[in-house]
């Protein structure tokens, strides 16, 4: 079964009145099993271009202090996976001085293992009031909210930062500028193995009650 976009509710405009929050358990269901699939268990077919419009507009509906919106997203879908894993594996030959023809060849697969990638890029702004790093989670925000969108329409997905994230020259590549990072590359397609549960931390582990 496939879920149309147009399903979704129109988009509200600003002051419109939004759902209040009731109890859902098959959402929380969704949520307590949420499990990312492994790149390598991606497959044709990916979204289709409405689709893929209806997760970007999913993804950027996140957490954002000061209505700032510090984030975007390029989108890399047919052949210009191939060219840009090309672009990849060509700055390491030539500014790297890397031969080695294995290697270069999985560069120019990079983008190749999943039908669509999106990658979320963190561009902050100057704000007298929110600071630079509240503004990076709301990048990270935006990353697991296509996750999610992803998972809804029936796609797996999975989050990867990988070298070109914090290569200049190869952010250059993917167009952003100076002052930009890339949050990560979302690989989206149709998973083609059963999820199994990894290790995982307890939630207890991690939790403490300040009491004054």
């Amino acid at each position: 079964m496939t879920i149309s976009p147009r399903t979704l509710p129109p988009a509200p405009l600003e002051n419109d009145t939004v759902p209040t929050p009731k109890p859902d358990a098959d959402f929380l269901g969704r949520l307590a099993l949420r499990r990312s699939t492994k790149v390598a268990h991606l497959e044709a077919p990916g979204p289709d271009a409405e689709t893929i419009s209806a997760i970007l507009r999913i993804g950027a509906r996140v957490p954002d202090h000061g209505k700032l919106g510090p984030w975007r997203f390029i989108v890399l879908e047919g052949d210009n996976r191939a060219n840009l894993g090309s672009a990849m594996a060509n700055l390491l030959r030539t500014r790297d001085g890397l031969s080695d023809e294995q290697r270069l060849a999985q560069e120019e697969a990079r983008f190749l293992r999943a039908p669509v990638v999106i990658a979320v890029v963190s561009s902050p702004v100057d704000s007298p009031k929110v600071p630079e790093w509240e503004q990076v989670l709301s990048a990270g925000a935006a990353c697991y909210n296509l996750l999610l969108a992803a998972q809804g329409f029936g796609y797996g997905g999975c989050w990867l930062s990988e070298w070109v994230s914090y290569d200049r020259d190869a952010l250059a590549i993917l167009g952003l500028s100076p002052h930009e990072k890339l949050a990560g590359l979302i690989y989206l397609g149709t998973t083609n193995e059963p999820l199994v549960e990894r290790p995982r931390p307890q939630a207890e582990s991690r939790v403490t009650y300040w009491r004054g």
